[in-house]
């Protein structure tokens, strides 16, 4: 048994897994991954990314660069051009990041759920009382981005972002195994609700949530880091058009994006739940008549 296997299976175990990464000082931890991230050593950096691969399934082959100047610039990493190109359908919406699916379905009256049997409020999750009015009855989908993936995200159609608002709040773990233990983990988490108009009108919702080593979100949009040391105001006036594919941030690290949809817009064939997708592959196609 190899290193890597070994510990691949002790993580598997659902007890030590949460013990590991939840019971433990977790904003400390992730305050104190954001700073040593961003060292700019060689031997730090090597050492750094060795050890992250023996606990993911790291590849680097798709990078733009071959040499990072640290943790943090390994983490955020470009990709070569032209490996996520994005659906030309103008009725297709997009998977804005890689991810794994997680629950997506119809919003019931404003509740929603983050696995089989644990709801959680639409309010809860976004703050905002439009929004909530908006997706009432609309769609959702869960995507999970875990370490080792690319971790910029982009607009999944054209559209014009309107209003980014921060929610400060706790870095749990977002793994299936939180879900399972952790009441209405989203709306516990800090987080960020970006409300957006597609080019035809309608409304959708981008709420990138944070998790433990990941606290943090790039917008360009705004041209800052949005992240648990974010001062008053948190709500941000914003009125930025994006073409589909275009790239709208980065996590620094790992973590969860909801997208909040309409109620005429179905999922596509592929969304299946614990299935992987890619930036800009199908996700949701608005239905005709």
């Amino acid at each position: 048994m190899t290193v890597k296997t070994l510990i691949a299976s002790l993580t598997q175990q659902e007890d030590l897994n949460f013990l590991l990464t939840n019971r433990i000082p977790r904003a400390a931890i992730t305050r104190f991954m954001g700073w040593f991230s961003k060292i700019e050593n060689s031997l730090i950096r090597d050492l750094s990314i060795g050890c992250w691969k023996l606990f993911s399934d790291l590849d680097l082959s798709e990078a733009k660069e071959t040499h990072f100047k640290s943790l943090h610039d390994c983490f955020t990493r470009e990709l070569r051009p032209g490996l996520r190109p994005f659906d030309s359908d103008p009725a297709i919406v997009a998977s804005p990041s890689d991810g794994i699916i997680g629950a997506h379905g119809t919003i019931q009256d404003g509740e929603l759920y983050q696995i089989k049997g644990a709801p959680y409020s639409l309010r809860d999750l976004v703050a905002d009382p439009a929004v909530v009015e908006t997706h009432r009855n609309g769609r959702f989908v869960t995507l999970r981005l875990t370490s080792s993936m690319y971790h910029r995200f982009h607009a999944p159609a054209d559209l014009t972002m309107e209003q980014v608002s921060l929610i400060h709040g706790d870095t749990w773990n977002v793994n299936p195994i939180a879900l399972k233990r952790v009441e209405r983990l989203f709306c516990k988490n800090e987080r960020a609700v970006i409300r957006t108009h597609l080019a035809s009108g309608e409304k959708f919702t981008i709420v990138p949530v944070a998790a433990i080593l990941v606290a943090s979100v790039r917008l360009h949009a705004l041209d800052r880091v949005l992240n648990a040391q974010t001062e008053r105001p948190l709500v941000f006036p914003c009125s930025a058009s994006a073409r589909k594919g275009e790239e709208l941030g980065w996590f620094e690290h790992g973590s969860t994006i909801i997208m909040l949809a309409p109620a005429d817009f179905e999922f596509c064939d592929n969304v299946i739940e614990g299935a992987r997708i890619r930036a800009g592959e199908e996700l949701w196609r608005k239905r005709v008549g």
